[in-house]
Parts: C-alpha cells; sequence; structure tokens
C-alpha cells in the first residue's frame, strides 16, 4: 500500500535536492522548524496544505506541480498493484509504459528510476549508499532492510 505522505515527502525531497539546497536553508525561508521538515520528507509526518503550499514558495515550485507529480506516481502504484502479493508493501513504483515518452525533467526521472532498476544491489550498505546519491526511494531501503 503506498501513502501519499510518503509520495508527497519523496517528492518535495527530490526537488530540494535537484537545487542542492539544505533542510535548514528550506526550513528557514518556509518558516518551518528543520525537523518538522524532515519528517515531512521522510514521509512520517502529513503536511495542511498551508505548510505545503509555504514550503512549495520557499522550494519557488508550484503547489500545483507538486501535487500533480505525486498523482502520477500515485496513478502507477494503482496500475501495477494488482501484480503485487497479497499483504505485501510495494517497494518501487513500477514505471509507466506510455506510447509518447515524458518530457524535460520528467524523462530524466525514468530514466534515473529505470537505471536503479536495472542495477539491483546486492547488500542494504548498497541499497543505503544508492539512496544518499538519490538514485532510489526510502520506500526501497525500508524493503531491503
Amino acid at each position: 500500500m503506498v501513502l501519499l505522505r510518503e509520495l508527497l515527502g519523496e517528492t518535495l525531497r527530490r526537488r530540494r535536492r535537484a537545487q542542492k539546497r539544505t533542510l535548514r536553508d528550506v526550513s528557514k525561508q518556509a518558516n518551518v522548524s528543520l525537523g518538522y521538515l524532515s519528517e515531512i520528507e521522510r514521509g512520517h509526518k502529513e503536511p495542511s496544505s498551508e505548510l505545503l503550499a509555504s514550503v512549495c514558495g520557499a522550494l519557488q515550485v508550484r503547489l500545483s506541480e507538486v501535487l500533480a507529480e505525486v498523482s502520477r506516481e500515485v496513478a502507477i502504484h494503482e496500475r501495477g498493484e494488482e501484480k503485487q502479493q497479497p499483504g505485501r508493501q510495494v517497494a518501487v513504483l513500477p514505471l509507466p509504459r506510455t506510447e509518447n515518452p515524458p518530457a524535460g525533467d520528467v524523462q530524466e526521472e525514468v530514466l534515473r528510476r529505470r537505471r536503479a532498476l536495472s542495477a539491483a544491489p546486492a547488500s542494504i550498505a548498497q541499497v543505503r549508499s544508492r539512496h544518499r546519491r538519490g538514485e532510489v526511494t526510502d520506500s526501497v531501503v525500508r524493503a531491503a532492510a
């Protein structure tokens, strides 16, 4: 089962890291405590719409873009859900299978995920290392542990 707060947190973290910004910088600009923003990014807390708008403002990204990205990931999960075994959590979101390739940043993200999926690590240490580099999501680390 995929949780919206986890996907939202992963999306915000990806956006922040793409800008090469620290949690401290974004939390200060969004007027949110560093610890709370960290909890949001890890998917442990679900932000209010006002707080989410503030974080998006600090990241200089439209709230609608973030929500659309999360929505796409939820749709991907829903399409692949019938293939999952009952009672087992999804470790990696399946990639979309579309005839038209995605444009711009989305296409780069799809290619990055495909590379991450094709090179399956052998140990939890390798998974954590790839997580630090931003190649895999938090859910992959939890599944490997």
